[in-house]
């Protein structure tokens, strides 16, 4: 008889030929959550097939729309579908309540997520922990303010939307059907949001003892859009090493001792409406080897961010989910 290895419960079961595995493990006591009562109508069911995939039977239709629609890999299966002919080993996805939460809102949603090429900046004020610790607090918040609201108008106003604040510091994503176009717009930002620094300092400098600067990276490449969080809070987001990269590059602004540095994906997507000033061979944390990252000045001729025409698919929905939030935080901003 078949034999079914499941995980995490470290238990071995005994299938009769043709069994589908959630029958055989439940008929066993393996308590298998199947919400819909096994009809492939909900994902609650699935498994990670870890050993024996070719033990199991093909996906049916059932399955086979399930598993499109949620973007399953080859190895993850619905219990309730999936029937053995020989010895598998799998690994129960879904464990508990706060699991079932998870999946349903997966399958309410469509997908976890989209791959996207994406342009993204990170922005971080240089210095500001020491400006905190001198300056009274409410001081502090003001100036927060005033820079968030004022890189937000910046950054909306060439086609992107601040996705993250974290302190002092923001990431910003530029979505463009076209590579080029989502770069320029980034890098165009980017340098605004330079002068609107030193346009802010004017404002500040009762408040701070010496000027404020930020250093700012952009990277361009493949993350994955979506939705993380609890289910009754998700907020859309980037993931992926494009995103750390980006990271890794506005830190880089110290060693070098630039304002903005932008990394080779991007430098080959603008070079030729870019004015570099110059090109730093630097180690990034976490990475192998030497980048090359470019420091510009300045970008010439003029192009408008246009927003594409609505669209049915989630890609469409995650631009429009952030362009209603940055309505949203700019409505936000004109209050304060």
């Amino acid at each position: 008889m078949p034999q079914i290895y499941c995980l995490p419960d470290d238990q071995i079961v005994e299938a009769t030929k043709g069994d589908s595995v959630l029958y055989a493990v439940l008929a066993f006591g393996v308590p298998h959550i199947f919400a819909c009562g096994g009809n492939a109508r909900c994902s609650t069911c699935r498994i990670r097939i870890l050993e024996g995939l070719e033990n199991c039977n093909p996906r049916n239709a059932l399955e086979e729309e399930l598993a499109d629609k949620l973007g399953f890999p080859t190895d993850v299966r619905l219990a309730c579908q999936t029937k053995v002919v020989g010895d598998i080993k799998v690994h129960r996805l879904v464990l508990d309540s706060e699991d079932i939460d998870t999946v349903e809102n997966q399958l309410s949603v469509g997908s976890i997520g989209e791959e996207k090429q994406i342009a993204v900046l990170f922005a971080d004020i240089r210095g500001f922990t020491k400006f905190a610790e001198a300056t009274l607090p409410y001081d502090v918040i003001y100036v927060l303010n005033s820079y968030f609201s004022r890189m937000n108008k910046v950054i909306l106003r060439h086609g992107g939307v601040i996705n993250s604040y974290m302190g002092d510091g923001l990431m910003a994503l530029f979505v463009s059907g076209e590579p080029e176009l989502a770069a320029e717009m980034a890098v165009r930002a980017g340098l605004e949001m330079l002068e609107a620094m030193a346009s802010l300092n004017t404002h500040i400098d009762v408040l701070a003892s010496h000027p404020l600067k930020i250093g700012i990276g952009i990277n361009f490449g493949w993350v994955v859009l979506g939705e993380v969080g609890a289910s009754s809070n998700k907020v859309m987001t980037a993931i992926g090493d494009t995103v750390n990269l980006a990271s890794r590059i506005e830190s880089a602004n110290k060693k070098a001792g630039t304002e903005l540095l932008v990394s080779e994906s991007v430098y080959n997507l603008v070079k030729e409406n870019a004015i570099a000033c110059s090109s730093h061979q630097v180690e990034i944390a976490g990475k192998s080897g030497k980048y090359t990252l470019y420091e510009i000045s300045g970008i010439t001729g003029e192009r408008s961010f246009q927003r594409p025409r609505k669209r049915t698919t989630l890609f469409s929905k995650i631009l429009n989910w952030f362009y209603r939030l940055g309505r949203s935080l700019q409505k936000a901003f004109r209050r304060l």
